[in-house]
C-alpha cells in the first residue's frame, strides 16, 4: 500500500511515517525542505519537495497513493498571522482533499486538535463538546476540521478525524521549557495549580492514529486520542519534578496580575516587532481546563493507550537529558 502522510517532518509525522515504514508500506511525504527530511529518506520514505499550499504538488503526492494521513499543520507560535494560521491549517487542508479526490484516495485521515475545544468547562470534554477555540491557531485548525468534515458528511471521501492532546515523549521539544524551569528552580506556579491538563505520550498516539485508519468502524467518526488520565497541573509539575530529581516548586503568584502584565507586555513589544517576554497564550496554560474522555476511541477502535503518565515523563526527561538539553 502506497501512503501519503504530510507534516513528515513533524515529531508526530516522523513517527508515523517510520512506523508505516516498518509495516511494510510505501510511504510518501512532503517537504518545503527535503533537506529536514534526510533521516526519513535514509528510512526510505519518498519525499516529494514543495508545498500543501501548491495544489499540484498535493495531486503529485497523492497520484496512485490509497491512503493520506493528513498532519501538516502550523502549531502554535508568536509573531505568526492569523492570515498564516490560516493558509496552512484550512486552505493546505482542502488542497490536500480535493488532490485526494482527484486521485480516487480511498481513505483520508485527518489530525485535528482537542484544542478545538478551548477552556473545558464541563471535564472532560468529549467528541460532542462544542467547540471554543481561544486564539487562531485553535480557530484555524477548526476550521480546517470543519472542511474535512464536510467532506466527510458529503461522501466525497471515506475520512476519519482525529483529536489529539498534548503531545509528548522522547524527541519533542514543545515541554522543554517546562522541564528546564522544573530543574533550575525557576518555576513559578500562576494561580491555584488546580486546573487540568491531559498530555498523550507519543508511542499511544500512533497506534491510535493507525487504528483510525485501519479500522472500518472509523470511517466517519471523530476521535479524541489522549492518554489514560488527565491531571492538575500541581499534579504534573510534580511528577517532572521527581523524574529530574528535583524538588517539586513551592512558590506561586496570582493568575490575573500576570496575565494583565502579558497583555501590556504585547501592547508594548509587538508593535515593534519584539518578541514579547511573557504574552497571555503562555499564561492562558495556568487557567484553562484541558481535560478529555477518550471512552469512545477505546470502545469502537479498542484505543488502550500503555504508557503511563509517570513513565511517560520519566522517559521523556531521560531523552533530555541523555541529548544534553537537561
Amino acid at each position: 500500500m502506497r501512503v501519503l502522510v504530510t507534516g513528515g517532518t513533524g515529531f508526530t509525522g516522523g513517527h508515523l511515517c517510520l512506523r508505516l515504514v516498518k509495516d511494510g508500506c510505501q510511504v510518501r511525504t512532503i517537504a518545503r525542505r527535503p533537506e529536514k527530511a534526510a533521516h526519513l529518506t535514509q528510512a526510505g520514505v519518498e519525499v516529494i519537495s514543495g508545498d500543501i499550499l501548491d495544489l499540484g504538488t498535493a495531486l503529485s503526492a497523492t497520484k496512485n497513493t490509497q491512503k493520506v494521513y493528513h498532519l501538516a499543520a502550523l502549531y502554535r507560535q508568536e509573531r505568526v498571522s492569523r492570515r498564516a494560521f490560516w493558509d496552512v491549517n484550512v486552505i493546505g487542508t482542502e488542497n490536500v482533499l480535493k488532490a485526494s479526490l482527484a486521485n480516487g484516495v480511498g481513505r483520508f485521515i485527518h489530525c485535528s486538535t482537542v484544542g478545538v475545544h478551548g477552556d473545558v468547562k464541563h471535564v472532560p470534554a468529549c467528541e460532542d463538546t462544542p467547540y471554543g477555540p481561544g486564539d487562531h491557531y485553535q480557530e484555524s485548525k477548526m476550521d480546517g476540521e470543519k472542511i474535512a468534515l464536510r467532506y466527510m458528511e458529503e461522501g466525497n471521501i471515506a475520512l476519519t478525524v482525529f483529536r489529539p492532546a498534548g503531545i509528548y515523549g522522547p524527541g519533542d521539544l514543545r515541554f522543554l521549557k517546562l522541564f528546564r524551569a522544573l530543574q533550575k528552580g525557576t518555576f513559578w506556579m500562576i494561580g491555584s495549580g488546580n486546573v487540568f491538563y491531559h498530555l498523550t505520550y507519543i508511542d499511544d498516539l500512533i497506534e491510535g492514529i493507525l487504528l483510525c485508519g485501519t479500522k472500518r468502524e472509523a470511517v466517519g467518526r471523530t476521535y479524541i486520542l489522549a492518554g489514560q488520565e488527565y491531571v492538575t497541573l500541581n499534579t504534573l509539575v510534580t511528577l517532572i519534578s521527581e523524574a529530574l530529581g528535583v524538588r517539586p516548586p513551592r512558590w506561586r503568584v496570582p493568575f490575573w496580575p500576570v496575565y494583565a502584565l502579558s497583555y501590556a507586555c504585547e501592547l508594548i513589544c509587538k508593535p515593534i516587532g519584539i518578541e514579547p517576554p511573557l504574552y497571555r497564550r503562555r499564561v492562558d496554560f495556568f487557567r484553562k481546563n484541558r481535560a478529555f474522555d477518550i471512552a469512545k476511541a477505546v470502545r469502537e477502535l479498542d484505543f488502550r493507550p500503555k504508557v503511563t503518565l509517570q513513565t511517560g515523563i520519566r522517559q521523556t526527561a531521560t531523552w533530555y537529558k541523555q541529548n544534553g538539553y537537561l
